[in-house]
């Protein structure tokens, strides 16, 4: 079974956020022993910013604040979509929550989760309709 990083590539709709993995220098970290759940931001998500600003926060200089926005895309540990659904927060790697509303579907901070449980040899994916941005 392919590891978070992988598993992303393969999917092909998920090349924003395999490059902004990169270009933090987070790709071994992902493929490291975990296990990590990923709130994994569709190219769709990433389509809802400006170019301009994407393109901002791939250049080297601004690695600490990818790195930022990134790790709090992650929580640690496996948290299967029946867990998370219990949860009204989760910690995200990145140090703050992530709130999670189940009201409604299921949201985690303002993005709604479109599809759960991608099985990785190092976690899981639960894949998100936007960016979400630490406060």
């Amino acid at each position: 079974m392919p590891d978070i990083v992988d598993t992303a590539v393969a999917a092909g709709s998920f090349k924003t956020l395999v490059a902004a993995v990169k270009a933090a220098d987070l790709v071994d970290t992902l493929k490291g022993a975990g296990p990590f759940t990923v709130f994994a931001p569709t190219d769709a998500a990433f389509a809802q910013f400006p170019a301009a600003v994407i393109q901002d926060l791939l250049k080297p200089e601004n690695k600490g604040k990818l790195q930022g926005i990134l790790t709090y895309h992650v929580v640690p540990g496996k948290v299967l979509a029946a867990d998370v659904v219990k949860l009204k927060a989760a910690k995200s790697v990145q140090g703050q929550n992530l709130k999670i509303d189940t009201t409604d579907g299921v949201k985690v901070d303002d993005a709604n989760v479109v599809k759960t449980d991608i099985q990785c040899s190092n976690g899981v994916i639960h894949v998100i309709d936007a960016v979400m941005l630490p406060k």
